[in-house]
């Protein structure tokens, strides 16, 4: 068994947040059946593409099971309420109100079952004053300070604002979703009763940022605290050629010793340009070139490393996502997984990121973005509708018909 096999998750959301969410409760083993409308998920429609499959979609998407009904259409409403009976969770990410407008709103869904756990993923929470906001990764991370951080420490030469070009705040408020989700299941197992869960991505994006602390004391927190925002991290190039970094500042007054340590060199902190964090600001680039030309002695990264690591020196090589999922760390986890692009090749995304040592994996299923109402038949027969039901579904525009959008 994996961890939440026989939990039924309906997953109203599309492109990013909500469908990690629920992505990450299927890799636990719940059996997922995403709603779709008419249109698709815009995700459908995102480049890359292998074969007819977009693999942005399918990497938040692959293995759900696909209905695709019109809610806009009489009778919609009612199969997707009995849906929702069944269901153990329901995720979505419209904005605040939209699903309510359809009658498939937490109070109505919970008066008919009470212990379902209902998560709503928004930009700023369902109420409030930004509550009615569009939000996008992008525009939550310019409102919470990430991007003005990001524009700090790696501000573009050429003075134009920058921004990060991965969705965090999609991504960790799926991940904060499925975490409040688990949490809620496990409250329900002990009481009967399900709730309704709020996630604002901006309040995700306020709680990961480990400085914040810093940002919002007002106090004096030291002279080494701007010193170090200008130095940590700083990068090296191996041996061999490789780039590497390593989280232990050169400037730090922690963290200098390691490297005296590890170059054999203690009588360094004598140096009148080495006393100080100050002083090390001042003449950043003639130490880090000492470090460098103690780094070119040796003849490769694997003897390098050791002496670091004995100095208690962390580093990590410059890879690309290629570099990663070939290396033979990625092969002895099981990084990654493949699924079929339904035109005879195949597309490699993440496997999960856990192994359990009581715990299978999800048992073996279909692995591959379902096509938009690809299991309306099988889904609405699992609700007790009969054939001539499902018919009139499809006469009058109800269902969409398999294949509308590939994927």
């Amino acid at each position: 068994m994996a961890p939440l096999d026989g939990t039924r998750v309906v997953d109203f959301s599309r492109v990013l947040a909500g469908p990690l969410c629920a992505q990450t409760l299927l890799q636990l083993g719940a059996d997922v059946i995403k709603v779709e409308p008419p249109a698709g998920d815009l995700a459908r429609s995102a480049f890359p593409r292998k074969g007819e499959i977009s693999g942005y979609y399918a990497q938040q998407n692959s293995g759900k099971r696909n209905l695709s009904i019109d809610l806009n259409v009489p009778g919609a409403q009612e199969i997707a309420l009995r849906l929702c009976d069944r269901a153990d969770v329901v995720v979505e990410n419209f904005r605040p109100g939209t699903l309510a407008s359809f009658g498939l709103g937490y109070d109505r869904v919970a008066a008919r079952n009470p212990a379902v756990v209902y998560a709503s993923i928004s930009g700023y929470g369902q109420h409030g004053p930004w509550s009615s906001r569009m939000a996008y990764a992008p525009t939550v991370q310019a409102e919470t300070g990430v991007t003005a951080i990001t524009e700090q420490q790696f501000g573009d030469p050429d003075g134009r604002p920058r921004t990060d070009s991965l969705s965090h705040a999609d991504v960790y408020a799926g991940l904060h979703a499925a975490i409040a989700i688990l949490a809620a299941l496990h409250r329900r197992n002990a009481t009967g009763e399900g709730q309704y869960i709020d996630v604002a991505m901006a309040a995700v994006m306020l709680s990961i940022n480990e400085r914040v602390h810093a940002d919002l004391s007002g106090e004096n927190l030291g002279a080494e605290v701007p010193i170090l925002g200008a130095t940590d991290c700083p990068f090296f190039t191996g041996p061999g050629g490789e780039t590497f970094v390593s989280p232990m500042s050169l400037v730090g007054s922690e963290s200098f010793p390691f490297y005296l340590a590890a170059m054999r060199r203690p009588g360094l902190a004598e140096d009148p340009r080495f006393r100080t964090p100050e002083a090390r600001l001042r003449h950043l680039d003639v130490l880090h070139g000492i470090v460098q030309d103690w780094i070119w002695t040796f003849d490769d990264m694997a003897s390098l490393d050791a002496q670091l690591d004995e100095a208690k020196i962390a580093t990590g090589r410059v890879r690309s996502v290629e570099g990663i999922a070939g290396s033979e760390w990625a092969a002895q986890w099981g990084a990654t997984r493949t699924v079929p692009d339904r035109a005879g090749g195949e597309i490699t995304l993440p496997a999960a990121p856990w192994h359990f040592s009581a715990d299978e994996r999800p048992p073996a299923r279909p692995d591959l973005p379902a096509r938009q109402g690809e299991h309306n038949q099988q889904v609405l027969r699992e609700l007790d509708y009969d054939d001539a039901e499902i018919a009139a579904f499809r006469d009058s525009g109800v269902l969409v018909q398999p294949g509308a959008a590939a994927g």
